[in-house]
């Protein structure tokens, strides 16, 4: 069967799991399947395989940024895939030449003249950089055409051209005599639009450099052997040549020629191929093709289990993928949630305008022209129409919605947060659930042994290199006290042996607290004890690995096959090393290392001791592990793992435990504390051992009761509900024998430890979750937390993980968990201020100035607001007040509120319509009609004089000093309705509290400065626009009377009053009508 044919391979439970959950499995794949997040094929994605900091073009997602898994391979990727394929086919050619995966090692390393010992040495390096250039794909086209094209017609654009155009038309050459305001209103469209225009291109390059240098955040380092050593280096820098160590959960950082693989070392190259199955590493060729076979590892493919090295044999351009990314289209970013919901507002309100228009102009065409021909023409029926729906359309609210994600997304890099997409931002603001990951993400990740325990006795680190340095000099060379060296130097040697970590040979001068070591956080913790007790290095030199088990979540044990450097791996001269979860190896053991540094048999007595010494350490938070060997002999089968793992199965001699200390992060009980009165459950998905998992909750405040701490025992098989659902900790495989009642129950409690997870387990947990309407967010930076990242509603990595756990994210937290607070709530003032925004533009601009067209046509009143004056307010008076909104603060109670619903909670929704249409847009339009027609009775043209006259007034009125006093009129409800939107702009800014506890001055966490240059701005255009005498005569405005100043004013100043009355009765009576019906 084809590749591209196969079914992609999802995630499976095993069969008990699946026969207890079945209910509970279905609704949440129901769930995801509706919700499933899009693949980030066309988000930023910037980490690398393991590794230097990589510049992005913002401009455009670069075809190479992506994230891989080999379970659920949605239809995003699938396009992607098939993108590729085509590629692949177009560029067959071009790879038919490369022979690297049919050359034996030795020719491989003569052709490349390196040593995989030594590595390449600096003036290799320095000669093949000028030869090859620095590892980066070249950037695609950045398409300025389509930009710009985007800069004048994207949003309103197109509407406001078309606009232009129809008023142009109507001033020449239907216009007869042509007026002078409609020349002036077409060109104030055209300047509009082009301001418009100028903005986006602003807003674009803002954008573009906020997103670069996001980029340039994430470390993106590989580890190489140069000059002999091993060495951090950026991806950037690598050459052809370079030798690469890859471990589990490293992305490849070039195209790389594999010489030593592990046995289980697999690759997930799904991005490529389609595969959904991972792939095993080989050193010999298993394909003539160069795209499959297993002895060449892509770059952009992930390492998910075992360990590798590798040759470099093709960088930057020269890899696959950049000659893959020279003939693959760039990928499409679709509309984020919100933007749907704007664009289906604004398609309402569309839609709406539209009817009106049609409205209008049959009433024009079957009525008016015929009963009252002198009333409305033709030109003037455009520009009423074409102001009326310039008007009523929000031109300002695309241009907020931009502003306000550009903003959010500047403050969350200034936070070191990493938002791949807009998206993140927005669904940030609905999370409801946190499963956070234990080891690095609510801790330190700075794992330190604290205790020791061999031969019966437990010890400090400290006190066994007294002991360790004591008994080597010479001394005190007691025979018994021998013995005991013994025992504490073979715990020493498993530490040291058993050990995937590695010292950097930059950082070796240093203290050994202070050396970094490229490893995990329990493989660094070990080195160092080993390294405390004795040399490392001369350890690993008497001593020579023959077969190696990559450390996994689902083993939770190591295993390594060590003999003498001097001799042959034969017999059983060839030592098994393991290293482990106690609960697991334990029972695997049946004899122990004694004070004389003898295999006795474990009694029931020494193992119930262990036993206690394990419960006590994980008590107190301690991860504890375990050291055990057997003599054995090198394995001989053709499968080597297996035989390998079926020795390790039982026979076990137990050398000594170590306990470890990862201190929880300072700042984790705050920041439980502030997402719980957010209203967020927080719980903690790891696998540590249960007792250990549930000590660091309890410190970190996850668990804030250990007195109630329930178990499995209280979830109900029948689904009867108990008396209590605050806190319970299960374990892994304790969750695999829950049902769906069972299910029902623990998705209740608001304080859950989940210990002893496998990465299906954490799969399931967020799906579980899902499926009964929560918006979860799942935190973690290991290879096994990908899986439940990827399917969570929000992934969060921390930036010190792997890359596959980055890959997968929407998120990552570059420096501290306690980011999460800034990122939800920005997430949240996103909606808010857009909100906010949108009950700004639409009282004015949109009702308040529809109704003097509809007067003018329906009832024959002369049209009391002018349509050029519509125009000013909507495209340059409010546009510029609502983009000031979305700098808006949080407000105090935003991390005080339950998240919202993104079901129930919309963001335009009959509550705000209500508010801004017939609370704020109904007394600004009623007290705006009010001001101009007292204004004409007191010039002696009274109400009746006007109402349904059609032009056509009583002889005692002279139709030029109406017109006149019209115009005067229409300059009063010009600046009524901004004056009273200064109030209103101070009224919005915010939802339930007072401007007194939000003050827009003088306090740093609540001030909007831009508020005031916005509002002075409005009084700059009205005086530019009624007091200059040239533009008087050209647009019919007039000078306003003073007093027509003040009235508003004073207008505005009730209507704040009357907000801030609605606002005190929210809070006061938070289960109120007004609380009910509050926007």
């Amino acid at each position: 069967m084809d590749k591209e044919d196969k079914p992609v391979q999802r995630i499976r439970f095993d069969a008990a799991d699946e026969e207890a959950g079945h209910g509970a499995h279905e609704r949440a794949l129901q769930r995801h399947r509706r919700l499933s997040r899009q693949s980030s094929v066309g988000s930023l994605s910037i980490h690398s395989a393991g590794g230097g900091t990589r510049n992005v073009d913002p401009g455009t997602a670069l075809p190479i940024t992506y994230r891989t898994l080999s379970i659920e391979v949605d239809e995003e990727k699938q396009k992607k895939q098939s993108e590729v394929k085509r590629a692949e086919e177009k560029g067959a050619v071009d790879l038919a030449g490369l022979e690297w995966h049919t050359l034996d090692v030795e020719e491989l390393c003569r052709r490349l003249s390196v040593d995989t010992n030594q590595g390449l040495s600096e003036d290799q390096i320095k000669r093949r950089v000028g030869e090859y250039g620095r590892n980066k794909i070249s950037p695609p086209p950045s398409g300025l055409v389509g930009k710009i094209t985007g800069y004048f017609f994207g949003g309103f654009g197109s509407i406001l051209l078309g606009a232009g155009v129809l008023v142009f038309i109507a001033w020449k050459p239907l216009g007869d005599p042509p007026a002078e305001a409609n020349l002036a209103l077409a060109c104030v469209l055209i300047a509009v639009w082009l301001i418009q225009a100028a903005f986006n291109a602003w807003q674009d390059w803002s954008t573009s450099r906020v997103m670069a240098s996001i980029g340039t955040m994430l470390p993106d380092q590989c580890i190489v052997i140069r000059n002999g050593s091993q060495a951090s280096v950026s991806a950037l820098d690598l050459v052809p040549g370079d030798i690469i160590v890859i471990k589990q959960g490293n992305k490849l950082p070039a195209d790389v020629r594999f010489v030593e693989v592990s046995s289980d070392a697999m690759f997930d190259r799904a991005i490529l191929t389609g595969e959904s199955e991972p792939v095993h590493a080989t050193v010999d060729s298993t394909e003539d093709n160069y795209l499959e076979t297993n002895n060449i590892g892509m770059q952009g493919t992930h390492c998910i289990s075992g360990s590798c090295l590798g040759v470099c044999v093709a960088t930057g351009d020269s890899t696959v993928f950049g000659r893959i990314a020279k003939l693959t289209s760039d990928p499409k970013t679709g509309m984020t949630p919100l933007q749907k919901e704007i664009f289906r507002f604004v398609l309402i309100i569309s839609t709406f305008i539209t009817v009106v228009v049609i409205v209008i102009v049959v009433l024009w065409a079957a009525w008016l022209r015929k009963d009252h021909p002198g009333w409305i023409n033709v030109p003037l029926l455009i520009v009423s129409c074409v102001s009326a729906a310039v008007a009523f359309i929000p031109e300002g609210l695309p241009i907020a919605l931009t502003t306000s994600l550009t903003i959010v997304a500047n403050i969350m890099r200034k936070n070191k947060i990493l938002c791949k997409s807009l998206k993140t931002v927005e669904t940030l603001g609905s999370v409801s659930v946190i499963c956070s990951d234990k080891t690095g993400t609510l801790t330190k990740n700075s794992m330190v042994v604290t205790d020791i325990y061999a031969a019966g006795e437990e010890y400090t680190p400290e006190a066994a290199r007294d002991l360790m340095a004591v008994l080597r000099s010479e001394n005190n060379l007691a025979a018994l006290s021998k013995k005991k060296e013994d025992v504490i130097d073979r715990v020493r040697m498993l530490a040291g042996l058993c050990n995937s970590g590695e010292f950097d040979a930059a950082t070796m001068h240093l203290p050994i607290a202070e050396r970094k070591i490229n490893g995990d956080a329990t493989d660094q913790a070990l080195l160092r004890l080993s390294e405390s007790l004795g040399s490392v290095a001369e350890l690993r030199r008497d001593y020579k690995k023959i077969f190696e088990i990559a450390f996994n979540s689902k083993n939770k044990f190591m295993v390594r096959l060590m003999s003498s450097a001097g001799q042959n791996a034969t017999g059983n001269n060839t030592t098994l090393m393991i290293k482990g979860a106690p609960d697991i190896l334990l029972g695997r053991c049946d004899t122990l290392l004694d004070d004389k540094g003898e295999a006795v048999p474990l009694t029931t007595g020494q193992l119930a001791r262990i036993e206690r010494i394990k419960d006590d350490w994980s008590r107190q938070g301690k991860r504890v592990i375990l050291l055990a060997q057997k003599p054995t002999v090198a394995p001989f089968s053709a499968n080597h793992e297996k035989e390998v793992l079926v020795s390790a199965r039982q026979s076990l001699t137990f050398v000594g435990m170590v306990g470890i200390v990862d201190p929880p992060r300072d700042e984790i009980p705050d920041v439980v504390r502030i997402l719980r009165g957010a209203s967020i459950r927080i719980f903690m998905v790891t696998g540590d051992f249960k007792l250990t998992a549930q000590a660091i909750a309890e410190e970190c405040g996850i668990i804030s009761n250990s007195a109630l701490v329930d178990d499995i025992s209280a979830l109900s098989r029948d689904g009867k509900i108990g008396t209590t659902k605050q806190s319970i900790v299960l374990s892994g495989p304790e969750l695999i024998t829950l049902n769906d009642a069972q299910w029902d129950q623990l998705c209740q409690y608001q304080e859950i430890v989940f210990a002893r997870t496998t990465p299906e387990q954490k799969l399931r947990i967020v799906k579980e979750f899902q499926s009964r309407e929560n918006i979860v967010g799942m935190t973690g930076d290991g290879v096994n937390d990908a899986p439940s990242l990827k399917a969570a509603d929000i992934g969060i990595a921390m930036g010190s993980g792997s890359d596959i756990a980055i890959e997968a994210a929407d998120m990552v937290l570059l420096d501290s968990f306690a980011a999460i607070v800034e990122a939800v709530q920005y997430g949240r003032l996103v909606y808010d201020n857009l909100k906010k925004t949108i009950v700004y533009l639409l009282p004015a601009g949109s009702f308040s100035e529809l109704w003097p067209v509809i007067t003018n046509v329906a009832f024959g009143i002369p049209q009391i607001l002018s349509s050029f004056l519509m125009i000013i307010i909507c495209c340059l008076t409010d546009c510029a007040a609502a983009i000031t909104l979305a700098y808006e603060k949080p407000e105090a109670d935003v991390m005080l509120r339950p998240p919202r619903n993104p079901r129930k909670d919309r963001l335009v929704n009959t509550r705000l319509i209500f508010h801004a249409y017939f609370v704020v847009g109904l007394l600004q339009c009623f007290l705006s009609f009010t001001m101009a027609f007292w204004y004409l009775e007191t010039q002696g043209i009274p109400f009746t004089a006007m109402w349904l006259k059609y032009g056509e007034y009583d002889p005692q009125y002279d139709t030029d000093y109406i017109n006149e006093k019209v115009n005067v009129a229409s300059s009063i409800y010009f600046v009524t309705l901004v004056v009273m939107q200064l109030f209103n702009l101070l009224a919005t800014r915010t939802r339930r509290l007072s401007i007194f506890q939000q003050p827009p001055l003088f306090n740093k966490d609540t001030q909007n400065w831009l508020l005031f240059p916005s509002m002075l701005f409005a009084i700059v255009v009205v005086f530019i626009f009624c007091y200059i005498p040239s533009l008087q005569n050209t647009i019919d405005t007039r000078q306003v009377p003073v007093e027509h100043w003040f009235l508003p004013a004073a207008f505005g100043f009730g209507l704040l009053i009357l907000d801030e009355t609605r606002k005190y009765c929210v809070r006061r009576w938070p289960q109120g009508l007004l609380a009910k019906i509050a926007w």
